[in-house]
């Protein structure tokens, strides 16, 4: 049988994906800077690992030998410059995308953001609209474009989840967004592998947009705060915190200057008409138990 290509196979979405072929019984072989040692990331069969990175053309090359498909999701979401945004999610689309067409890999599958529909709002999103470009010339491509990801494992929204624990949150600019948990966009991205039309591009979510004050209120009452306090920062407020984040945490901030520009947009929920078709794959998990299943995984684990 042949073996599905994954990037970011280490990472938070790519650990979902390595879960769930498993499950199903898809061979994988993923691509890996390092390999850590027990639980998800063990040897296993039909899991082998290729050291390398995105930069690096000959572990590409293996990665891609054989395999009937690419996913792939790594990529850059938090890094301090332009050219590392470019380096990541450009050219790193690229030098895979090169890799699968020698290999005669059958179908291409990038992760992507909804970032990439405001290329204009901050450097990451120009950086994934520019790996979108990229994509389009891979074999049989599909380009799904994730709204906020969720679900244990994640250390990007724990920082909303350790802030709700306290019994306090602060949002963005009022606006909406979109969510899907981890383990629904991981289903959608292997059903995508044998299915689903070529040279389109998706926006999947649970079907569920809210408000940031909404969003909020939920992940409050997962942590046992129902009556959260919120407050909505400004632009100027917001670009003040990150620049505070900045200084205290240098390059490991969560909140940077590029990402609050990408938080005060008002409208980051996904495209309905752009949703995948439902004979292919609806979301299971909506917010109400995505949220506290996740809270409950983080207090058992140690990480809220």
């Amino acid at each position: 049988m042949s073996h599905i290509a994954i990037t970011g196979g280490t990472g938070f979405v790519g650990s979902h994906v390595l879960e769930q072929a498993a499950a199903a019984g898809h061979p994988v072989r993923a691509l890996a800077r390092r390999i850590g040692t027990g639980g998800l990331f063990d040897e296993q069969p039909g899991r082998e690992w290729q050291l390398g990175t995105l930069h690096d053309e000959a572990a590409l090359a293996k990665l891609c030998d054989g395999a009937d498909a690419v996913i792939h999701i790594a990529g850059a979401v938090n890094v301090p410059s332009k050219a590392l945004f470019d380096l990541h999610n450009n050219i790193g689309t690229a030098n895979v995308v090169k890799a699968a067409r020698h290999a005669g890999v059958r179908r291409f599958i990038h992760v992507s953001s909804l970032s990439a529909r405001e290329p204009g709002l901050s450097t990451y999103g120009w950086s994934k609209a520019e790996g979108e470009a990229r994509a389009a010339d891979a074999p049989l491509p599909i380009i799904v474009r994730p709204p906020g990801v969720y679900g244990p494992r994640d250390t990007d929204v724990l920082e909303m989840f350790r802030m709700a624990a306290k019994g306090f949150m602060l949002l963005p600019p009022p606006g909406r967004a979109s969510w899907i948990h981890a383990a629904d966009l991981a289903r959608l991205l292997l059903a995508l592998v044998d299915d689903g039309p070529s040279g389109t591009i998706l926006e999947p979510d649970d079907g569920q947009p809210m408000s940031h004050i909404d969003t909020a209120r939920l992940i409050g009452q997962a942590v046992g705060r129902p009556h959260l306090r919120t407050l909505s920062a400004p632009r100027w407020l917001l670009k003040v915190a990150a620049r505070g984040d900045r200084l205290v945490r240098r390059d490991a901030a969560k909140l940077t200057p590029d990402r609050a520009r990408y938080m005060a947009h008002p409208d980051w929920t996904s495209d309905p008409a752009k949703r995948p078709d439902p004979t292919l794959w609806r979301p299971y998990i909506g917010p109400e138990q995505g949220f506290a299943d996740t809270a409950r995984w983080y207090c058992e684990h140690g990480w809220l």
